[in-house]
């Protein structure tokens, strides 16, 4: 699995991932109504921020990220980022490798942590995969996020300290 820089010849590839997750309605609090060019606008970063793309050894964009300053000022030494998944590429990896590419560029653009403002509680996919990666949940805000299908539920704000690599947080040895 290559992570490298979005391109704009990428987007062909990337809008059906971000169409099926935005449209799902359960994992990112994104529009589902938002037309596409609003989607990609909210999704590319730009600089200071980031955004990638993992590809597939046969070229096929696999995921993709987005990731930057949390805020601006003040809170610019603490990152953000985003993160999503092809429905068929789900639980090989592509998530992971996306996750420790972008701690691995906060870090190295001096970043002093990571923080996730908005994991929807239910996404215990994604949850668990922060949590092995080092994140912890500092707190919950109840009944934020309208979910399609089980109502009302919270969203973890997580974050985690950028100084050293948690020892669990070895690289996925599937190479994904």
């Amino acid at each position: 699995m290559l992570i490298r820089d979005y391109t704009d010849a990428d987007w062909d590839q990337v809008r059906p991932i971000l169409a099926d997750v935005v449209g799902a309605a359960d994992t990112f609090a994104y529009d589902p109504d938002w037309p596409p060019e609003t989607v990609r606008e909210v999704w590319v970063e730009r600089p200071p921020g980031r955004t990638s793309v993992a590809v597939d050894h046969d070229g096929a964009v696999r995921g993709t990220a987005k990731m930057g300053p949390n805020r601006p000022g003040p809170g610019s030494h603490v990152a953000t980022a985003s993160f999503m998944v092809a429905a068929d590429a789900r639980g090989r990896g592509v998530g992971r490798a996306l996750c420790e590419e972008a701690l691995d560029w906060a870090r190295r653009q001096g970043f002093a942590a990571m923080q996730f403002n908005a994991v929807v509680e239910t996404n215990t996919a994604a949850v668990a995969l922060y949590r092995r990666l080092g994140f912890t949940v500092i707190g919950t805000v109840p009944e934020a996020f309208a979910h399609p299908t089980r109502g009302r539920v919270g969203l973890h704000v997580m974050h985690r300290r950028l100084e050293a690599r948690p020892e669990n947080a070895s690289p996925d040895p599937a190479g994904c």
